[in-house]
């Protein structure tokens, strides 16, 4: 059986996704899974150990597609699952010629248009977060095989990370995909000054592609508490990240990593739902606002004042000292 798995990226929905690879797995001894991911994202996949075939492809060019779906098709595959939920994603489970295409029920889709293009639909039935709703239509590929009882990550080992101390550290990540989901960068300096005062930990800041200059003002906001980290590849935000004492951070990908690593976070939430998205460890900490947020899921707030600006800096503080205390007890 060769099946066709579909989440192009990026890097916090692959990270969700990584317990339906498992799971698929599991339901379907024997079987030639290959997962297919953006070339852009391909570096995720490689963060971890699983039972898969990375395919690339390059979803910008429609040159490139056709060749990247003339060599789909010759692996003649028995059936493609689309964990995406959009019509691209489903347009490349469908053009790879699957003699089944599964995707969600129109009622859970992004794009309900998507579920055109399946001739199998799933309803993953109530759930709450996005990893369980993933697991749901892996499983159902085997028949139903039930979902694991807890959450696997199997994160490759990785090497000392590019900044290296002896101290103890925390780490803040500004940034994120959405403007509507970035804390100001002057309450996360605060933070930071309150993280070394109040816990005696060096804050790192990291920062992905066009962020230099958000994680620059998170420093400048510090009083001296935090320090820029480099320029990161995957691997080394990783190594980071699996050292830290802790990782404060909005809903983006750095956060799901921490999360996967089982590095204590504190999350910070505005248009999205920490039940859906959030960290998955029942000790992890999110700080939330979407409850009376009226823009959900939009990358743009409609409001004159941002539902997240409603969190402060002594909301953080707190749930940065509920997480710490919670990690010290476990490691007694």
């Amino acid at each position: 059986m060769r099946v066709l798995l579909v989440r192009l990226g990026a890097l916090g929905d692959i990270v969700h996704a990584v317990p339906a690879a498992l799971a698929l797995a599991a339901a379907a001894p024997g079987a030639e899974i290959d997962w297919l991911v953006d070339r852009r994202h391909r570096a995720v996949l490689d963060l971890f150990d699983l039972p898969v075939r990375p395919v690339e492809i390059a979803t910008t060019g429609v040159g490139e597609w056709w060749t990247s779906v003339s060599a789909l098709r010759r692996r003649a595959y028995d059936a493609a699952i689309d964990l995406q939920g959009l019509i691209k994603s489903a347009m490349f489970a469908r053009l790879s010629g699957a003699r089944r295409v599964v995707g969600f029920a129109r009622r859970v889709l992004r794009e309900p248009l998507a579920s055109l293009l399946y001739t199998e639909a799933v309803d993953p039935g109530t759930y709450g977060h996005v990893i369980q709703k993933n697991v749901a239509i892996a499983t159902a590929i085997g028949g139903g095989v039930r979902s694991p009882a807890t959450i696997t990550m199997p994160l490759r080992p990785s090497a000392p990370p590019v900044e290296q101390t002896s101290a103890p550290y925390a780490i803040i990540n500004p940034g994120a995909g959405w403007p509507n989901k970035r804390w100001a960068p002057e309450r996360f300096g605060a933070v930071a000054d309150r993280i070394r005062r109040d816990h005696g930990l060096v804050v790192t800041v990291t920062w992905g592609p066009g962020e230099e200059s958000l994680a620059r003002a998170v420093v400048d906001a510090s009083a001296g508490a935090a320090r820029q980290a480099p320029a990161t590849a995957l691997p080394e935000l990783l190594a980071l990240v699996r050292q830290a004492q802790l990782v404060v951070s909005g809903d983006t990908g750095p956060l799901h990593l921490a999360a996967a690593a089982a590095t204590p976070v504190v999350a910070l939430f505005g248009p999205t739902d920490p039940c859906r998205n959030g960290p998955w460890a029942s000790d992890d900490v999110s700080v939330s606002e979407f409850h009376r947020c009226t823009c959900h899921h939009k990358r743009q707030c409609s409001r004159a004042t941002r539902c997240l600006d409603d969190i402060g800096v002594d909301d953080v503080m707190r749930a940065v000292a509920t997480r710490l205390a919670r990690a010290a007890a476990a490691k007694r």
